[in-house]
C-alpha cells in the first residue's frame, strides 16, 4: 500500500507539472538574427576580398564573352592542359568559343583542370556552394588539381543560410543528396605543421564571376 502511496504521488507531482505552466529556465534564443557583423561592402566586392584572403583567385567579367575571352588568355598565359567538362551548357559555351575539352566520364582521374557551375557564392566567406545534382556530380570538385568555377552575380548571397535558402527554393523537396561548401584550395598542415596544399582536392581555385544576362549559362 506504501509504495502505491509514492507511487501516485510522483505521478501528482509529475500531473501538476505538467498543467502548471512555469517560465523556461533559459533565455528564448533569437535563431534569426545575424550572428557576424553587417557587411559594410558590395557582395561582389566581399567575396573577392574573402576569396583572396583564403588564397582563390577572383576573375570578374561583365559579359559571357569577356569571361571566355578572359579565360583563353589565361590558357595561354598559364599554358593550361586540355579541360576536363561534363556540364553541358559549359560545354556549349566552350565549343562555341573554340577552347578543346574533355568529357569522357572515364578520363576523370586524369584530368588536371575541371570546370564546373555552382549553386551559389558565400560571400561572407569567399566560399563555393556546389551539390551532388550538377552536371559533374561528385568527382571533378575533387580530382583536378586546379578547379574553375563559373559563377553569376545572382549567386551572390551574404551567408550559408541564404546559400542554403537559394538552393531549397531551386530543388525544393527533391534536394540534393550532397551539398558541399569549398573555401579556398584543399589544404593541411597535419603533418609537422606544414602547409601543403592540394593535399585532399585541387591545389589552385579560380572563380570567374560573370554580371547576369538574360541568356546567361
Amino acid at each position: 500500500m506504501e509504495e502505491s502511496t509514492s507511487r501516485e504521488k510522483i505521478l501528482k507531482k509529475i500531473r501538476n507539472a505538467l498543467v502548471e505552466k512555469n517560465d523556461p529556465p533559459f533565455p528564448i534564443l533569437d535563431q534569426e538574427s545575424d550572428v557576424f557583423p553587417v557587411m559594410t561592402d558590395s557582395l561582389d566586392v566581399t567575396f573577392a576580398q574573402a576569396l583572396v584572403s583564403v588564397a582563390g583567385r577572383f576573375i570578374y567579367s561583365e559579359s559571357e564573352d569577356e569571361f571566355l575571352g578572359v579565360l583563353k588568355s589565361f590558357i595561354l598565359e598559364k599554358d593550361w592542359p586540355l579541360f576536363f567538362c561534363l556540364d553541358p551548357l559549359l560545354q556549349n559555351r566552350l565549343r562555341h568559343a573554340g577552347i578543346p575539352f574533355e568529357s569522357d566520364p572515364e578520363k576523370i582521374t586524369e584530368a588536371r583542370i575541371g570546370i564546373t557551375r555552382c549553386e551559389a557564392l558565400i560571400a561572407r566567406f569567399g566560399s563555393v556552394m556546389v551539390s551532388s545534382r550538377q552536371n559533374p556530380g561528385r568527382k571533378i570538385v575533387g580530382s583536378p588539381e586546379i578547379h574553375v568555377v563559373v559563377g553569376f552575380t545572382s549567386q551572390l548571397v551574404p551567408d550559408l543560410k541564404q546559400a542554403y535558402r537559394l538552393i531549397r527554393k531551386k530543388y525544393g523537396v527533391d534536394f540534393p543528396s550532397m551539398v558541399s561548401v569549398i573555401t579556398g584550395p584543399s589544404r593541411t598542415a597535419d603533418i609537422e605543421k606544414t602547409l601543403v596544399m592540394g593535399a585532399h582536392g585541387p591545389r589552385e581555385l579560380y572563380v570567374f564571376l560573370i554580371e547576369d544576362t538574360a541568356d546567361g549559362i
